[in-house]
C-alpha cells in the first residue's frame, strides 16, 4: 500500500476484514515479539514471572487438585505457564503461533528436560488430541476469533478433555472492550519496534462496532524510508457473562464457574479479564 491508499482507507473497518490478528506468524515480528513477552519491566504481552507463579499455583492446587495431569495450553507463547506446570509434575502440550515462542519453549523443555510438547500451529485449525485433564485459553485470546471460529475451539478444547476434565477460560471483560474500541486515535515513530525492525511511524485508531459488539483496532505502519504503507488490524468479539456460560453450555461444558482472576481472587493487575472454570 501508499499513503494515497491509506486516506482512502475504510473507516471504519468491517471487523476481521483486514485481517484475523496482528502478525504472529511473521518471523520478524515473532522475534520481536518474544522479547515482549521475556521481559520483566511489564505485563503487556505477557504477565511478568512473579504474577504468573502465582496464576500457576492457582491452577494447580485449586483447579487440578495437585494431581499430575495432561495438560492443553492453547496460545501458549514461550511457554511460560506450561514450563511452570511441568515442574509440579503435569505433562503439557503448547499450541502457538508464534514460531520465535515455540522455539523458545521448545529448547528450554529441551534443556530442562520438562514433560512437555510445543506445536507451531494455528489453534483453530490444529488437532487437540484428547484425554487432556485441563484445557487453557488465557490471556483474552478467545476474543480474537469471530463467534463461529470461538465456538469451534470451545468444541474441540470439550473433545480434547476426558471425563471430568476442566477448561480455563480468561477473556476480556465486556466493559474492557468496549473502552478499547472507543480509545480514539494516536501514533508513534520508532526507530525499531514491533512492528518493524526499520524507522518507521505507527498509526493506530480504534473503533466500537455497537451492533455486534465488536472492538477492532487497526495499526497503519509507514516506512520512513519508502514511505511504503502496512496495515494490520485485531477484532475482538466482546460478550456478556451471560453470553461466556452460554457458549460453554451449548459445546457441551458444565459446572460454569467464575472468578476473578487466576488467582481466584480480584487482582489489581488483570482488571481486563475474568476467569470461567468449566468441566466437561
Amino acid at each position: 500500500m501508499n499513503l494515497l491508499d491509506l486516506l482512502n482507507r475504510p473507516i471504519p473497518p468491517e471487523p476481521w476484514s483486514e485481517g484475523d490478528n496482528i502478525p504472529w506468524s511473521d518471523p520478524g515480528f515473532s522475534e520481536r515479539m518474544l522479547k515482549e513477552h521475556l521481559s520483566q519491566d511489564h505485563d503487556a504481552a505477557s504477565r511478568r514471572g512473579a504474577i504468573i507463579d502465582q496464576h500457576v499455583a492457582w491452577i494447580h492446587s485449586d483447579v487440578l487438585s495437585g494431581t499430575p495431569a495432561k495438560v492443553l495450553d492453547l496460545g501458549c507463547g514461550p511457554g511460560l505457564y506450561t514450563s511452570r506446570l511441568a515442574r509440579l509434575g503435569h505433562e503439557c502440550v503448547g499450541i502457538d503461533y508464534s514460531p520465535a515462542s515455540i522455539a523458545h519453549a521448545a529448547e528450554e523443555a529441551r534443556r530442562e528436560d520438562l514433560r512437555c510438547e510445543y506445536r507451531q500451529e494455528d489453534i483453530r485449525r490444529a488437532e487437540y488430541g484428547g484425554t487432556s485433564g485441563l484445557a487453557m485459553l488465557i490471556n483474552g485470546e478467545f476474543n480474537v476469533f469471530a463467534p463461529d471460529g470461538a465456538k469451534e475451539v470451545l468444541r474441540k478444547c470439550h473433545s480434547a478433555l476426558g471425563p471430568g476434565g476442566n477448561l480455563v477460560l480468561e477473556p476480556h471483560t465486556f466493559d474492557a472492550l468496549r473502552c478499547r474500541g472507543e480509545a480514539g486515535t494516536s501514533w508513534y515513530s520508532a526507530d525499531c519496534a514491533l512492528f518493524s525492525a526499520r524507522p518507521h511511524l505507527v498509526l493506530e485508531e480504534s473503533f466500537w462496532h455497537a451492533d455486534v459488539h465488536v472492538a477492532t483496532t487497526r495499526h497503519v505502519v509507514v516506512d520512513s524510508a519508502t514511505g511504503d504503507v502496512t496495515i494490520h488490524a485485531a477484532s475482538y468479539q466482546a460478550y456478556t457473562k451471560e453470553e461466556y456460560q452460554s457458549a460453554l453450555e451449548e459445546c457441551g461444558f458444565h459446572d460454569v464457574r467464575f472468578h476473578a482472576s487466576l488467582t481466584g481472587r480480584a487482582d489489581q493487575s488483570s482488571p481486563e479479564y475474568l476467569v470461567l472454570v468449566a468441566r466437561k
